[in-house]
């Protein structure tokens, strides 16, 4: 049986419940042939007191929609109706810490005209860290991020992902664990799935909007640094500057924080364990499973449920 479910796995599908060996998809499709769908990936904790906690739903569901509404894709889905129905599918799967992929796809259609309708399906299902525990040897992608004037860069589209993975498979088959990718004008952009932070003399360095996906992770990174008192800069630079730098890490939903062992063979001077990144990756791990909510985000949620 496939890796993420089986013949008892329960998805969301177009409001109904339903086994996910029994769903459909039309062949047809338009996000099968071309890509044109947009997607989340999101994650879910047993909290402190045993309950479940899909971590920053509102913040996910807000990005489905943004997304959508930037392809074109019809989007008629509240994020309070989505946010209850996941919390369902993972009551029905049994999981607490879980993967959760949300995927908005389009309905037949072969030419490029604007459709009227579109699907969604949530699935949920077991997954370690999407990058592994251990640092990581990373290497510098042959492959450049899409021009943000070709693609509405930041939504996260199903097609993007092409890219991803060629530079995800072009590092493992060089024998690194990771890519790292660069923009159009030779700056570094992002990992294949994952935003980049370095150190270097106490700061915290992360290139700006603009060339990247701006992922939710990253968000809670500098979230953490403002409350640690950290400094964190946005600012364009090249790998030459990324391997002269103290550390390194990854960071997003499926990845959480990874530290870096090394960028092209040239490994960083200060160790893992002493580095800023140690601490943020410590502190992200109990953000995750704390049951306590910042207040902000209690009053956001309850707005969201109680106007949708």
């Amino acid at each position: 049986m496939a890796l993420y479910y089986n013949e008892h796995t329960i998805l969301y599908h177009n409001g109904e419940y339903l086994q996910a060996s029994e769903v459909k998809i039309d062949l047809y499709s338009q996000t099968l042939h071309y890509g044109y769908g947009v997607f989340e990936g999101i994650r879910s904790y047993k909290a402190e007191n045993g309950s479940t906690r899909i971590f920053k739903a509102v913040e996910h569901y807000e990005r489905l929609k943004n997304s959508a509404n930037a392809l074109n894709i019809p989007y008629h889905y509240s994020s309070g109706e989505l946010i209850k129905a996941t919390y369902e599918v993972l009551t029905r799967n049994n999981l607490q810490d879980a993967y959760i992929r949300p995927l908005v796809y389009a309905p037949a259609n072969m030419s490029f005209i604007k459709n009227t309708v579109s699907n969604i399906v949530i699935a949920v299902w077991e997954m370690a860290p999407f990058l592994g525990d251990k640092l990581l040897k990373v290497m510098t992608s042959s492959f450049q991020r899409p021009n943000p004037k070709g693609f509405k860069i930041e939504a996260k589209a199903t097609g993007h992902y092409v890219n991803s993975i060629l530079a995800s498979q072009e590092a493992k088959a060089n024998g690194y664990d990771e890519a790292l990718l660069n923009d159009m004008n030779g700056y570094v952009a992002e990992g294949p799935g994952a935003n980049v932070f370095f150190e270097r003399n106490g700061k915290l360095i992360t290139p700006p909007e603009g060339n990247i996906l701006p992922g939710i992770t990253r968000a809670t990174v500098v979230e953490i640094c403002n409350k640690l008192n950290i400094p964190v800069v946005e600012k364009l630079f090249t790998t030459e500057e990324l391997r002269n730098a103290d550390a390194a890490f990854f960071c997003g939903t499926a990845a959480e924080v990874i530290g870096w062992e090394s960028l092209d063979g040239v490994n960083f001077r200060k160790p893992w364990n002493e580095s800023l990144g140690r601490i943020i990756q410590q502190a992200y791990k109990d953000r995750v499973i704390e049951f306590r909510e910042h207040e902000e985000s209690k009053k956001e949620k309850a707005n969201l449920l109680v106007t949708e």
